[in-house]
Parts: structure tokens; C-alpha cells; sequence
């Protein structure tokens, strides 16, 4: 396996800093760009324009899934609902049109487009005809991680903010933006939402050093090219130049490490069913006490877990038949961890009010107001999944404690 040699700095420009370093029989050139700056795409346009680097690939900070968003406005037109609601996918594709909303923003208030400068590389690299390398991890499995490297409360404290943010009419301050310029896009967007910032250090920025540091050294060993032009944020051109100085492990062990979700801890694998468990020896004994007292307990339940789901339901703007169809659903789901409220809620959406191709055509757009969110059908329909399921959540430990004060009352 080729070890690369020590990264040597040849430009030290604040904005658009350059840093060259071998792999092997491969000369790369890093670029280290502001993802909301006209001036890394103007240097990128120089760099791969007539006159600029004689290249043989463009590497760029982009997965398959963001790189579509980026090249293909029809990717959403593609987007399966079900099959989304079906695999949990909701929040996973909330969070990123939070991140998309959140970019908008950006692109609104200032006139900035975010990751022009990488529209930039792919355009060019597409008229040169040279290979596009997409060395970022998915962003699907991203965010994955960083749910699992935050504790419950952290990630609840994540989630809710994420939420709020789709509500805001704030804007981004000018000094946010300059943060920006030298920072990372993901790691900015969720950083405003969480109280931990270091617990996102690792998931967001130093794992995807490391995976972008693997991606290259991987391409470079198994195609041969003299010389790639490697086009990333600012925020990540040190800890990438480290790796690639540093690490020698194999980058395919490297690339399957950083690729897999761990799994959820035991605790929270059981902790559903032992809860769901609990519930309904709960009922027995009370119905063993007396069948009026367990009939009120059952109630109750009804009342109080459907209630809050459906009222999750209504604030999403669903169909009157979902709001009914969460309070049915939600008092039996919350029995049987292996599926929600909010599956059987946004199917009902779903099949009630689907979406048309315009919906889907304009849902970016759409999800930069609030008011987008309930008018349009696609994001309408995850704020229902969401929303049902947060009421029966909290629907089951209202009405836990309820059955509680049954029996020792």
C-alpha cells in the first residue's frame, strides 16, 4: 500500500487556502472553499477553466444522495413515500429538508447560493470530461451516526430544535455566514440546535476527514491518476491533510467501519417491549380488581394516547379520517414496538391526499416557510408521521401514570 507524504502548504490565502500533497504516484491538490462564498467558486471556475490545472479527476464533499440534489431536480419527483414511512426514513428525510430549508435561508437572504462552488467543480469537470469523485460519506448514514453518538435527551434536545427551526421566520446573521466561510455546512446547520457541540465534532467532521482521506487514497490506488484536484470545505482541509499524512490502515477497513450504524444500545431494544409489557399487566391486575375499574383504566388509555395522537394528527393539518385513524391507532400501536402511530397515520395521509408532481417540484421551495410545510402535500405528510407519533409518545406516559394513580388511588 502506498503511504503518502507530508502535506505541504503552498497557498495560505484566509479564503480559499491550497495544500498539495502525494499519494503514491499521484500529485492531489486540495482545496479548501467557503460553501457560501462567490469567491471558491470563482477560484474553482479559475482553477478548472481554460488556463488552470491540468487535472485527470475532480474529487468534491458530496455523497450520491447530495450530488443528485445538486445536478437532478427531478430526484424528489422520484421520492417514495411509502417506502419511506415503511423503512422509518421519516426524520432522516425531514432533517435533510430541514438542512435544504436552512441553505435557502442563506441563499435568500444574501444572495449566496451554498455549494455553488461545487456546482462549479461538476460543471467544469463534465465539460473537461473528467471523472467526478464523490468522496463524502452519505449523508443518510451521517446523521445516523450522530444520533447515536448524542444521549436520549441530547438527541431529543437535536430533534425539537430541528423542529422549531422549520418554524422560524429568524434570520441567519452575517456573522453565522462568516462562520461559515470557514466551518463546515452540516456541522454549522446542526450545531445551532444542539447544546453539545463537541459530541458533533466526531460523527460530522472528524469521521468524514477520515472517510473522505480513505475515498481518495482509494481512488488513487486503484485507478492510477496522476493528478486529482480535491475541491472540500475549509473546516475539513486540515483534518483531511493530517489523514492522509498519518493513516495507514487500508481504506476499504477504513470506508466499512465508518460506513456502518451501530445499533441501538440493549437498554433501548428492550426497553419498548418492557414497556409495552408493563402496560398491559397494569390492565390485567386492575380488571382482576374489579371489571368496572378495569374498564376505566381501558379508558383512559384510549383517551388519553389516541387523544394526543390524533391532536399530533390535527396540528399537522391532516385529513379529518387520519386524525381518526390516529386515535384508533395509536392506543393498540403503542402496544406493538414494531410499528407507530405515525406509520399507520402517514399511510392513511398518504392514500387520502397523495401528492402531485408539482407538490414534489416545488418542495424545496416550499419548506424554506413554515407555511410551506403544511401546503405542500410531501412535507405535509411527514409532519403527520411526526407529529401523531410525538402525541402517542407522550400519550403513553400520561397514561401510564394514569393507570398508576387507578391502582393506588
Amino acid at each position: 500500500m502506498c503511504s503518502p507524504n507530508p502535506v505541504s502548504v503552498t497557498n495560505q490565502t484566509p479564503a480559499e487556502p491550497i495544500r498539495e500533497t502525494q499519494i503514491g504516484s499521484t500529485q492531489l491538490t486540495l482545496l479548501g472553499t467557503a460553501h457560501v462564498s462567490r469567491a471558491s467558486a470563482d477560484k474553482v471556475a479559475e482553477l478548472l477553466g481554460d488556463g488552470g490545472l491540468e487535472v485527470d479527476a475532480v474529487a468534491v464533499e458530496l455523497c450520491r444522495s447530495r450530488a443528485d440534489s445538486l445536478t437532478d431536480p427531478d430526484a424528489l419527483a422520484r421520492l417514495d413515500l411509502f417506502a419511506v414511512i415503511r423503512q422509518k426514513r421519516v426524520y432522516m428525510v425531514a432533517a435533510s429538508l430541514a438542512l435544504g430549508a436552512y441553505q435557502q435561508r442563506i441563499a435568500d437572504q444574501f444572495g449566496i447560493e451554498p455549494g455553488a462552488e461545487q456546482r462549479a467543480a461538476l460543471r467544469l469537470a463534465e465539460a473537461r470530461h473528467i471523472p467526478v469523485l464523490l468522496i463524502d460519506r452519505e449523508i443518510g448514514i451521517t446523521l445516523r451516526r450522530v444520533a447515536h453518538a448524542l444521549g436520549f435527551w441530547q438527541r431529543l434536545n437535536l430533534f425539537s430544535g430541528l423542529l422549531a427551526g422549520l418554524l422560524t421566520r429568524e434570520k441567519v446573521t452575517e456573522d453565522e455566514v462568516e462562520q461559515l466561510k470557514q466551518g463546515d455546512l452540516l456541522e454549522a446547520a446542526f450545531a445551532e440546535f444542539a447544546q453539545d457541540r463537541a459530541r458533533l465534532f466526531a460523527p460530522l467532521i472528524a469521521e468524514r476527514d477520515r472517510y473522505m482521506a480513505a475515498r481518495l487514497r482509494q481512488e488513487a490506488e486503484q485507478c492510477g491518476y496522476r493528478k486529482i484536484l480535491a475541491v472540500v470545505g475549509a473546516g475539513h482541509l486540515k483534518g483531511l491533510s493530517e489523514q492522509l499524512a498519518n493513516d495507514r490502515a487500508a481504506p476499504a477497513e477504513i470506508l466499512a467501519a465508518l460506513d456502518q450504524v451501530p445499533p441501538p444500545s440493549r437498554f433501548w431494544r428492550v426497553f419498548p417491549w418492557g414497556l409495552a409489557a408493563l402496560i398491559l399487566v397494569v390492565f390485567v391486575y386492575g380488571f382482576t380488581r374489579s371489571t368496572a375499574l378495569g374498564w376505566h383504566m381501558v379508558a383512559d388509555w384510549v383517551l388519553i394516547n389516541g387523544g394526543l395522537s390524533a391532536l399530533g394528527a390535527a396540528l399537522a393539518g391532516a385529513h379529518p379520517l387520519t386524525v381518526l385513524g390516529a386515535f384508533c391507532a395509536a392506543p393498540l400501536t403503542s402496544l406493538n414496538p414494531t410499528i407507530g402511530a405515525g406509520m399507520v397515520t402517514g399511510a392513511i395521509e398518504l392514500s387520502l391526499r397523495r401528492p402531485a408532481v408539482g407538490d414534489f417540484g416545488s418542495l424545496r421551495n416550499d419548506v424554506t416557510s413554515p407555511r410551506g410545510w403544511w401546503r405542500n402535500r410531501v412535507s405535509r405528510v411527514l409532519l403527520v408521521f411526526i407529529f401523531s407519533t410525538l402525541g402517542s409518545a407522550v400519550g403513553t406516559y400520561l397514561a401510564g401514570f394514569r393507570l398508576i394513580d387507578h391502582l393506588i388511588g
